[in-house]
């Protein structure tokens, strides 16, 4: 095959522990050739998507593990895959790509994970299509209504619908002493919404990230253990990440919301659980195979592109 991999610069990935890395390693294996593309290089020109991409050979070095050739312009359609792995923020030029990758795809482009899926699905929002496996929650931009869950619970979570990374999430208690300031913040005074969730104290074992590929979840997950005394797990706030097996209730969330978003074109899927309860359903760009792979000896990458191959086949 032929793919195209849109994502951030070269000199930004961390081989060691990223994933899309992973998964062009192990395509590269298999003898796939490998083009290299920015986000920004997208664009619609000729009465087609067109991508500014270079051929990108994988050394193996550590240092110096790549080697890109001379750029050079093709319709997407012409790709037998095209990998959007861009990682967010997901902004006003992340859903202008996704404008372009669609019309690629009305073109005959294969676009992982479907660009109209991206879009449509709400990393944090995501979850209120299955409630039956969240704590009680609210959205909301209101600050009197915030104030009433926190009052409600006790003891709430708090964050933006566009952060990532653990990026402005807050733990706030009905005694705090600067819940209203901090229901000011996040909520801009009103004007940006907002998502409350109780507390969830398993957050202690660890916040999961379970793997969905084609609808099917990896039987590893990887538990964001949070560092002494923070709340949050993420791993970019100084979470550890200890690989551990899908527990029973991992599995029925995983086996519920699986075929749904496979059917989507969700090709992969992160979908977070903290002790029994789904938090976050990510479709934008999915981590986590590299530590799990290295923990457990599950081959994630091969799982992921016997996915790909499968899927390019049909």
């Amino acid at each position: 095959m032929r793919i195209g991999v849109i994502l951030d610069p070269l000199s930004s990935i961390k081989t060691y522990k990223d994933t899309t890395y992973a998964m062009m390693a192990e395509a590269a294996r298999r003898g796939h050739e490998l083009d290299f593309m920015l986000q920004e290089s997208l664009m619609w020109k000729d009465g087609a998507v067109i991508g500014e991409h270079a051929k990108l050979t994988l050394t193996g070095e550590k240092e110096r593990w790549y080697h890109i050739g001379l750029p050079r312009e093709t319709p997407l359609a012409e790709f037998d895959a095209v990998l959007m792995r861009k990682d967010p923020p997901f902004d006003a030029e992340y859903v202008a790509s996704t404008w372009l990758l669609e019309q690629a795809v009305r073109d005959g482009a294969r676009v992982f994970n479907d660009p109209r899926a991206i879009r449509d699905h709400s990393e944090k929002l995501a979850v209120m299509e299955f409630p039956q496996f969240c704590v009680p929650t609210l959205v909301s931009r209101l600050p009197g209504q915030v104030h009433s869950f926190i009052e409600a619970h006790g003891d709430v979570v708090v964050k933006p619908l566009d952060g990532m990374g653990g990026e402005s999430i807050f733990r706030v208690t009905d005694t705090d002493p600067n819940r209203y300031v901090i229901v000011e913040t996040i909520t801009a005074h009103g004007r940006r919404t907002v998502m409350a969730q109780r507390y969830i104290p398993e957050i202690r074992d660890g916040d999961k990230r379970i793997l969905l590929i084609a609808g099917k979840p990896v039987p590893f997950c990887l538990a964001r253990i949070p560092k002494p005394g923070e709340t949050r797990g993420n791993l970019a706030v100084g979470g550890t990440g200890v690989a551990r097996p899908l527990t029973e209730r991992d599995f029925e969330i995983a086996n519920a919301l699986g075929p749904v978003l496979a059917s989507r074109g969700l090709l992969l899927v992160g979908v977070d659980v903290i002790g029994d309860y789904l938090t976050e359903v990510n479709v934008t760009s999915p981590t986590c195979f590299r530590e799990i792979t290295d923990q457990s000896g599950f081959d994630v990458p091969g799982m992921f592109i016997d996915a790909l191959e499968a899927a390019v086949a049909k």
